[in-house]
């Protein structure tokens, strides 16, 4: 998993930054090949000076563990799965498929791509006559990913784990390979490594598609299989594959849409933004999409639906437009890395090798300012020399403070 200077200053508010870092490592540089490891590019990311924060590597459980220890475990409900749930003035009923029932003042589906809210919610609107015609058209399916993490590695086979940055290779198949796989090194002499596949080019491939849930299956074995062959700097991915525990791997699908319904009523989504997967955008624009909609539940003063309502629209437009130039850049990135048609393959010779650094740059420094963090925290300090974007102040805030004025001027 990445994570970028767009939301580490979240972390850092909460207090989670330093032990973030204790078991990541930056993302200073990378690699990029062809499936016969001839070199296409080399890239930098932007100096730690200028923004204040490096991308940083990971691996994902290591997120999950350290989220999960500063969550209260009463607060936590596993294998709840939704059937339905019943919105109205007075509040919002979760009905699951034990039987039992949860009721609260708004319900945040935060369910991913085939997320049970939004299709309960967008049947609801549909049978209403108004949920808008682009929402109703099947997801385009664009990738599938297979991911992983190895166990501990000989660090005399894999000497860049020693590396205090993380070796970063992205090896991009040739026009009859509709694959990318990556690799990098994270702490504890361990190799993430993800393989992508371009649906739509291999009937192998768009065969996978059938399973679209993060849970471990199996028949991944089959296609891991058949990609144990494919080279990276250190070995083939049959090195890695078989120092990854099979209950490990992962799979998930990438698929293409915009959804324009956020919310209705009590209702809202997040974390549905749906950006293919590069860079780790997917994940941070999730996260974004956490700390602003908390900024706008912490300004309701009165808990009613009008309120609410009000709430969650503010919500939508505060963070819609930032997450559509998200989606147009996910796309660009997409096919620089992932694509493997003839002008993609064309694209990336241009982009890569032709375009100027400056423009780069400048287009590295514009996406790195947008930074949110939570209002009604004590702001991270400001790190790096690069202008941040501003943000919308809290409501409650900024009347407490007139409040707290008022009664000093009174004295």
């Amino acid at each position: 998993m990445c994570l970028s200077p767009n939301i580490l200053p979240a972390f850092e508010q909460l207090g989670l930054y330093e032990e973030l870092l204790s078991f990541s490592k930056p993302a200073l540089r990378s690699t990029f090949y062809t499936g016969d490891l001839e070199v296409i590019a080399e890239s930098e990311t932007l100096t730690t000076e200028s923004v204040g924060y490096d991308r940083i590597l990971f691996a994902r459980t290591k997120l999950y563990e350290l989220l999960f220890k500063k969550i209260p475990a009463e607060k936590v409900h596993k294998s709840k799965k939704i059937v339905s749930f019943e919105q109205s003035q007075d509040g919002v009923t979760l009905t699951f498929d034990d039987s039992t029932t949860a009721r609260g003042d708004i319900l945040v589906g935060a369910d991913g791509a085939h997320s049970a809210v939004r299709q309960q919610l967008y049947k609801a609107l549909d049978n209403d006559g108004i949920l808008p015609k682009a929402d109703t058209k099947e997801m385009g399916k664009g990738y599938i990913s297979l991911v992983g993490t190895t166990d501990a590695l000989d660090t005399t086979k894999y000497p860049g784990l020693l590396k205090e940055d993380s070796e970063c290779h992205y090896m991009i198949g040739d026009k009859s390979n509709p694959y990318t796989w990556i690799t990098f090194t994270v702490p504890e002499n361990r190799v993430c490594w993800n393989v992508i596949i371009q649906l739509g080019l291999d009937p192998i491939a768009d065969e996978q598609i059938k399973n679209l849930d993060w849970t471990p299956q199996q028949h991944q074995k089959k296609l891991l299989d058949s990609l144990r062959h494919f080279r990276t700097p250190n070995g083939t991915l049959g090195d890695l594959f078989d120092a990854t525990p099979l209950d490990q791997v992962c799979k998930v699908s990438f698929e293409d849409v915009l959804f324009d319904t956020w919310n209705h009523g009590r209702t809202v989504l997040i974390g549905d933004g749906m950006l293919l997967p590069t860079s780790g955008a997917g994940a941070v624009n999730a996260m974004q999409d956490a700390v602003l909609l908390a900024n706008h539940i912490y300004d309701i003063k009165r808990v009613n639906f009008e309120n609410i309502k009000t709430a969650l629209k503010e919500y939508k437009e505060e963070r819609f437009d930032s997450v559509k130039d998200q989606y147009s850049h996910s796309h660009m990135s997409a096919k620089l890395i992932l694509g493997h048609t003839f002008w993609e393959r064309v694209l990336r010779q241009i982009i890569f090798n032709w375009v100027p650094q400056s423009l780069l740059t400048a287009q590295l420094v514009k996406d790195t300012a947008y930074r949110p963090q939570a209002n009604f925290l004590p702001q991270a300090p400001k790190r790096g020399t690069i202008d941040v974007l501003p943000q919308k102040p809290s409501k409650r805030v900024q009347e407490q403070e007139e409040a707290q004025n008022k009664a000093v001027s009174a004295i």
